[in-house]
């Protein structure tokens, strides 16, 4: 196999191992949700009100959207874009669970061109205390961010029907 220029080895590992963890992660959000019906994706069980349909927006829109071809490849996305939780109200669970896997794949693309080492192409400019100066830390800062909301969707899955991810072999999400 021959290596990208400016690439070797174990950068190629490193990538690879990231990459693996976030397919793991964005798996998880997917996983966690299947078998829910469009009322029980909208039904919000938490005081702040956010839905697993919002948190799967957000996480398209906000998160793989957002940073990797925003950030990292510097596509024409909106920065300003306020929609991420807010999905549309006759959208289906399909449709934003469709939305979140499609922006799943634009990000691979992207990915798949990015070195590790690789600045930002384009920043926010409302970012003015904060600054990712890779394409690593930014996949760094995107595998937290979907493990957080995955654990979150975790929590509300059991309060919705008793299921899980991990746990007890009964209450685990067929996969």
């Amino acid at each position: 196999m021959t290596s990208p220029a400016g690439t070797d080895q174990s950068q190629i590992a490193e990538k690879a191992a990231l990459l693996g963890r976030l397919a793991a992660q964005r798996g998880h959000v997917l996983g966690i949700l299947r078998g829910l019906s469009d009322e029980q994706l909208r039904r919000s069980v938490l005081p702040s009100g956010w839905t697993c349909l919002a948190l799967v927006r957000h996480l398209a829109v906000d998160v793989e959207r957002f940073w990797f071809r925003g950030v990292v490849a510097g596509q024409p996305v909106d920065f300003d874009d306020s929609t991420g939780w807010l999905p549309e109200p006759a959208a289906t669970g399909e449709t934003v669970l469709g939305l979140y896997r499609d922006e799943v794949r634009l990000a691979a693309d992207v990915l798949a061109r990015a070195g590790l080492e690789a600045p930002p192409v384009r920043w926010p400019s409302y970012f003015t205390d904060f600054r990712l100066t890779s394409t690593r830390e930014v996949l760094l800062h995107v595998i937290t961010e979907t493990a957080t909301h995955a654990g979150q969707l975790d929590a509300v899955r059991e309060l919705i029907d008793g299921r899980t991810w991990l746990g007890d072999p009964e209450t685990r999400v067929s996969r």
